[in-house]
């Protein structure tokens, strides 16, 4: 099986590989990027490709999303209030341009 191969995963990690993706891209990462990390956060989770089949498997560890989630908020904090309040309001017009 060549790197980067997919067919081991199940339609669920495929499905949480692109939720993530979608995340990313919301955030202005770079696409070849997104795609990357997303993997990465659900082989984190889920421990790899798994096969179908029940009882097959161990339970997932969600923490990689939490810390994500976490760090971003972190950063955020550490900005001055004026820097947050410009980049909320910049981010609502794009969205309202977007939503048009």
């Amino acid at each position: 099986m060549p790197r980067g191969d997919k067919s081991s995963y199940t339609n669920k990690q495929k499905r949480q590989a692109e939720h993530i993706e979608e995340g990313y891209e919301r955030r202005g990462v770079p696409e070849d990027e997104t795609e990357r990390r997303a993997w990465a956060t659900v082989n984190k989770e889920t421990r790899g490709g798994k096969k179908s089949g029940s009882g097959r498997g161990k339970t997932e560890d969600h923490s990689p999303s939490h810390k994500g989630g976490k760090l971003g908020g972190r950063a955020s904090a550490s900005r001055p209030a004026i820097e947050r309040s410009r980049s909320v309001k910049k981010a609502a017009r794009t969205r309202k341009r977007h939503a048009a």
